[in-house]
């Protein structure tokens, strides 16, 4: 009888295996007060992070030093750079034209800059020393009368080659090719061979295999493999460098009871959220054979797993208090034991040594 009554019950209530364990919390530590800014400098939001050969820590923080305005008129991006013990040595690009609302940050492998920006939809690669090299994409003209933010329609117009609309991140490959993801609105990628010509983009507004729902991030593997974030559809894909689609990822996993949003509302039943894995930022150390991926807002966790998406632990968990998140919008991962977390809103940047 008993167990008749569990068949019926399963019957009743099918349980997603995938949602019924709980991955491991992996041990962490954050140094607190590690960036040490200037005498009243603040960090706005940080949605990028980034760290070069040297060690000295990158941080795009969404603040502005030019008085007030909206994104699209006045600048509300600032780049400042830390030496790899957390001192300041000093900003970038002080309010560079291309700046309007800070969203993605990587360093290449010559230390190159390369800051996203979703406000101007433009692109822009700096030398070592913060000098502007090459600029992608272009933003309305601020003496147009029509001059604003880009206005969303369902269907979005069509595309334009070498031109954004919202752009998120920026990735590279082992030849130097460039892959930006063509976030909010284009939904796509977009690809650069190194001498920063255009070579082609692929994806399209959508849900299906290989369409896209706001490509908010993007990493490329030792093998060349490229990672998008497609957060809306909750879910990574893996493409080639010609756009063929590889495989679909899930890192979704079962949100510890207890856990509340730092803003908004918690929901009430935490299994219906099913454990969310919406990939805000990703991040693949280098010569790993895992990635991070920080989720959104709410349930706010730094998951790590293989490459094949399969899940090997979980790094906090929701809240204001060190070794806890709130939109972690941007990894940098120097090491597989060593994560730079820039969260949007806790408006800051934890440096997090895993397995202390």
């Amino acid at each position: 009888m008993k167990i008749l009554m569990t068949v019926l019950l399963t019957l009743a209530f099918p349980v997603n295996s995938a949602i019924a364990q709980y991955a491991p919390q992996i041990p962490v530590q954050s140094i607190a007060n590690f960036f040490q800014l200037p005498p009243g400098v603040n960090f706005g939001e940080v949605p990028a992070v980034a760290v070069n050969s040297q060690g000295n820590v990158f941080v795009f923080s969404r603040s502005n030093p030019t008085g007030g305005g909206p994104a699209y008129g006045i600048h509300a991006a600032q780049l400042f750079e830390f030496n790899a013990s957390g001192e300041f040595i000093r900003e970038h690009g002080r309010g560079l034209y291309a700046w309007a609302f800070a969203h993605g940050l990587r360093i290449d492998a010559n230390d190159n800059i390369w800051t996203v920006d979703k406000g101007s939809n433009m692109v822009v690669r700096m030398d070592p020393d913060g000098r502007v090299v090459w600029v992608f994409g272009r933003k309305a003209e601020s003496s147009s009368e029509s001059a604003r933010p880009i206005e969303r329609q369902n269907p979005p117009l069509p595309p334009q080659d070498g031109r954004f609309r919202e752009p998120t991140d920026v990735a590279f490959d082992s030849q130097g090719n460039i892959y930006i993801s063509d976030g909010y609105i284009n939904s796509r990628v977009a690809k650069y061979d190194m001498n920063g010509d255009w070579v082609m983009s692929w994806g399209e507004p959508g849900s299906e295999p290989g369409q896209l729902r706001t490509p908010h991030s993007i990493a490329i593997d030792s093998n060349d493999n490229v990672y998008v974030g497609d957060r809306s559809n909750n879910r990574i894909q893996v493409f080639d460098t010609q756009g063929n689609l590889l495989r679909i990822l899930s890192v979704a996993t079962p949100i510890a009871p207890g856990s509340k949003a730092v803003n908004g509302t918690t929901p009430e039943d935490l299994s219906d959220v099913g454990g969310n894995g919406a990939p805000n930022s990703l991040c693949i150390p280098p010569g790993s054979d895992v990635i991070y991926v920080g989720e959104s807002t709410f349930p706010g966790r730094i998951i790590k797993a293989t490459l094949a998406g399969e899940v090997l632990g979980v790094i906090g968990n929701a809240g204001r208090n060190l070794g806890e998140f709130s939109g972690v919008h941007g990894l940098a991962c120097p090491s597989e034991n060593i994560i730079f977390a820039a969260e949007t809103s806790n408006s800051r940047v934890q440096k997090l040594i895993l397995n202390p």
